[in-house]
């Protein structure tokens, strides 16, 4: 499937919710999303997720008290749409933080995000605050979170604006 970075933010409306539901083979997953505050990941998490790039891809990774971590084509952890997407870092890895994936700052300094893999702590993680993206939170499904294992599925993303 063919996705292209985002060159600029969607449109959000500030009276608007925008949340993202994480349909697995263990349950749902639902983060509400923070345009004002990660507008570009946000606008390229929609973009991915209505495109249906996340349906039928697992979870690659699986720590357990830190993050499950999917969003990898080649489910290897190496795999992307062929693009990453600047930082907009800022806010705290608190439990069910919703955040990008990204390569090691040796050879990505910009600190720029994952095209596609996102992960979700499992547990606060104040030590990543300050160097990956947050841009969402789960509010519900954090029992879910904990059932995930390697392998288990996404098996579509829907995304729900009120």
């Amino acid at each position: 499937m063919k996705v292209s970075e985002p060159k600029k933010a969607m449109q959000f409306e500030e009276a608007k919710t925008y949340k993202a539901i994480i349909y697995t083979t263990r349950g749902k997953i639902i983060c509400e999303l923070f345009p004002q505050r990660a507008p570009l990941s946000v606008t390229n998490f929609i973009n991915l997720a209505k495109n249906g790039f996340y349906d039928g891809l697992i979870f690659h990774r699986v720590v357990s008290n830190f993050v499950i971590q999917g969003g990898d084509p080649e489910g290897s952890g190496q795999g992307g749409p062929g693009f990453t997407i600047p930082a907009e870092i800022g806010l705290p890895h608190t439990k069910g933080a919703l955040a990008w994936a990204r390569l090691p700052d040796q050879g990505n300094p910009e600190k720029r995000s994952s095209g596609s893999q996102f992960y979700i702590t499992l547990e606060e993680v104040p030590y990543l605050d300050g160097e990956y993206t947050v841009f969402g939170q789960a509010i519900q499904g954090l029992d879910v979170t904990k059932m995930i294992k390697m392998g288990d599925k996404i098996e579509k993303i829907e995304i729900e604006i009120q």
